[in-house]
Parts: C-alpha cells; sequence; structure tokens
C-alpha cells in the first residue's frame, strides 16, 4: 500500500476525538513525524507518520487563506 500524501495546511479528521471536543486537526509540520494542530484549541502533537495514517478518518477541503500584501500599505 502507497503511503498516504500530506501538504502543510491540509485538514484532517481523525477517528478520536481530541479531550477538547473535536475531532478536526490542521497538519503543521511533515516529515517522518507528524505535526497537527488542533484546529479547537490550538494544542500541538508529533505523531509518527504510520499512527496519522491509522488514525485518519476523512481529508476535509483547506479554508480559503486570506490573501494580504504585507507591502499593501493602503
Amino acid at each position: 500500500m502507497q503511503p498516504m500524501q500530506f501538504e502543510i495546511g491540509d485538514r484532517l479528521r481523525l477517528r478520536k476525538k481530541h479531550p477538547c471536543g473535536n475531532f478536526d486537526w490542521e497538519v503543521v509540520r511533515l516529515g517522518a513525524d507528524i505535526g497537527l494542530r488542533c484546529e479547537k484549541c490550538g494544542r500541538r502533537i508529533l505523531l509518527p507518520r504510520s499512527e496519522v495514517e491509522r488514525r485518519v478518518k476523512q481529508v476535509l477541503p483547506r479554508l480559503p487563506q486570506a490573501e494580504t500584501d504585507p507591502f499593501d500599505e493602503e
């Protein structure tokens, strides 16, 4: 089986909920371990890639990013 492909900013719904009651996480770090940030409370966790692949229930659509120009002074 081929490993899942993740990108920074991907949103994932995991099978078990976080103690805060949320199921949805954002990918914030990639490598052998995957960094996730809870979308409700902001807690960050680091899990092995194999465990994240087992726990993923659904890949959610990305949230639209606010496009701001840092050089726009109006």
